[in-house]
């Protein structure tokens, strides 16, 4: 019997499409495998139609996948505008809207929203996902209590803003590209040029993200002028991309982790180059309620994140 719940089925298919098999995201959803392949075919059977291409070696949505997934994600979000709406007769729930960009959100929100969650069992979090501009646009106005975002020299000076933590960026380097070396996979700083690393062919996320900004002003510096072959708001599908030979990218350590398959080298970046750095915004004009605080004070316990790199 297939699941009735979209949130569910979104969470499994968003799960799929980012590990790009079965048996991965299985183990990321702590389910198994055999369930969740005959789930998908149940829902394909249902409808009539094939939702997942299993022809590629990353799996992807068909077309008729895309606009199921569309509809599910239609559906959620209304169900998460009627449970906001409610929550105004419910005097023991408390909503917190917070902006943040989808991709970046899958990483940084784990780190401490289950925390505060736990201290605060009656706050309702609602994210409101989207480009960094509209987040902090609606920070402004009151739109959203809370800005999630990265690189805090950029926001607006009617925000006030809180940062922690940071990261390093790496460049990935696929095997068959020239610079390419092999083992070990992690090479030496300073071994290889910038400039002409940068002038390889590139695989990026799409202008508008905090991480294509830095690493426009990356190539700005070096004088590069790039060969951008492909563009993904999806800054995990960048990465996936480029580890599986599409070109060479420039990405922070949390996403190298998620890195699961292909041939690659990793080349760390200068810190005063290019790094990576987390804030937590809200209207100047605010006055910030005790639970909100408490929100602020879990986010600024995010430590730095510079663990070994796992691959």
């Amino acid at each position: 019997m297939t699941t009735k719940d979209p949130a569910i089925m979104l969470q499994y298919l968003d799960t799929l499409l980012r590990y790009g098999n079965f048996t991965k995201a299985a183990q990321q959803l702590y389910i198994s495998q055999p369930y969740l392949t005959q789930l998908v075919r149940r829902k394909e059977k249902e409808m009539g139609v094939e939702l997942i291409n299993r022809h590629s070696a990353h799996l992807q949505l068909t077309e008729a996948g895309k606009l199921y997934y569309q509809y599910l994600e239609n559906v959620n979000q209304e169900e998460v505008n009627f449970q906001h709406k409610l929550t105004q007769y419910n005097n023991n729930n408390i909503p917190l809207k917070i902006g943040v960009l989808p991709s970046m959100g899958s990483f940084i929100l784990p780190l401490f929203i289950p925390q505060f969650i736990k201290n605060h069992p009656n706050v309702q979090i609602i994210l409101n996902e989207g480009l960094p501009s509209k987040s902090e646009q609606k920070a402004e106005n009151g739109e959203v209590d809370f800005y999630v975002g990265q690189n805090p020299e950029t926001v607006s000076p009617n925000l006030t803003v809180v940062s922690t933590g940071h990261e390093p960026y790496f460049a990935v380097i696929p095997a068959g590209n020239k610079f390419y070396q092999g083992k070990p996979n992690t090479l030496a700083p300073h071994s290889l040029d910038i400039q002409k690393l940068l002038s390889e062919p590139l695989v990026l996320s799409k202008t508008g993200s905090a991480i294509r900004h830095q690493v426009d002003g990356l190539l700005q510096k070096n004088q590069v002028k790039p060969h951008i072959v492909m563009e993904s708001e999806n800054i995990e599908m960048v990465a996936g991309l480029c580890a599986q030979g599409t070109g060479i990218t420039v990405i922070p350590q949390s996403i190298v982790e998620h890195l699961t398959q292909g041939d690659y080298d990793l080349y760390p970046l200068e810190e005063e180059d290019l790094t990576l750095r987390y804030f937590i915004a809200y209207s100047s004009k605010k006055e910030l309620s005790e639970v909100e605080e408490n929100l602020v004070d879990t986010f600024v316990t995010i430590s730095q994140r510079t663990n070994k790199i796992k691959k």
